[in-house]
This record gives structure tokens, sequence and C-alpha cells, in this order.
């Protein structure tokens, strides 16, 4: 099923998705994975989510799949550097939210993986997509493909 172009409130949804930033965009994914896998909160903030039924930890993670910008901002610049951070300069434009899973080990040699996620970081890491990596998480990682309809369909239950 795809989303239906003349509902403007599904539109209006998927835009808003990658308005979010931080913390309120990650937990559109976190409510996400907990409702299509009926995994439960973790209870701790060491990691995201539960499955109850293998025990196991998940740590969720979304992305917005911009164009890299390793610029700073300036006061000479930052007109220019809002344009590019505009939804319309996504990297990968899409109708659909991939899902991709892996194991903790897998993480560690994945393309793309830094273990500099944060200051302090410790035992942590984080791995972007890009169009150099994408068919490659696609092929060994992909899962669910859900658009974004049917995400609206899934937080309107």
């Amino acid at each position: 099923m795809d989303y239906i172009i003349g509902n403007s409130e599904v539109l209006e949804f998927r835009d808003g998705i990658f308005a979010l930033r931080t913390r309120r965009f990650g937990t559109v994914a976190e409510i996400m994975i907990k409702k299509l896998y009926d995994f439960e909160e973790s209870g701790s903030l060491a990691f995201d989510k539960k499955d109850i039924k293998t025990n196991e930890r998940i740590e969720v993670k979304f992305s917005t799949v911009l164009k890299e910008n390793d610029d700073t901002i300036r006061g000479d610049n930052v007109i220019s550097q809002v344009i590019k951070a505009n939804l319309a300069n996504r990297a990968m434009n899409s109708k659909d939210a991939e899902i991709y899973k892996m194991d903790s080990q897998e993480v560690l040699s994945c393309p793309g993986y830094s273990d500099k996620q944060h200051r302090g970081n410790e035992g942590e890491g984080q791995f972007h997509l890009n169009q150099d990596n994408i068919d490659y998480h696609r092929k060994n990682h992909q899962v669910m493909t859900i658009n974004y309809q049917e995400l609206y369909d899934l937080f309107s239950k």
C-alpha cells in the first residue's frame, strides 16, 4: 500500500517527523519499534526497549539521512547552512521508512561505523546511512519497509 498523495494529513505527518529534532525525533522511532515488535520499555537509561520474550536489550536509532554538511555555522554562512538543512536536501528521498536490524557485534564492523558518538563516549558508537553504504544495509540488515500511511495508521491505533 502506498501513501495516498491526496491525504494531506499523512503528508504533513511525514514532513513533521523530519522536522522533529534530537530526542523527539528518536522517540517516534522508539514508539514505532515498540508497536511493531511488541517490545516493552527498558526501565533503564542504558538502552531503549526490551524484548521480554528473549530478554534482549534493544537500542533504537532513527536517521533523517541528510546530506553531509560539516561546516560550522558562523555569522557569515548562517543562511546557507540553514538552507542546506532543509528537508528537501535529504540525501536519500524515500516514500517508505526502512527498518534494519543488527546485533551489537555486527554494528562494530558495519560500513560507516564510528566509535565517536559524543564527548565522554565509552563503549558506544553509531553508523551513518548514505549513498555509499545503503545497498549493503538493504542487502544484509533490512527486515521491514513501512510506508507513511501504514506508519500513520499504526500510530492511530
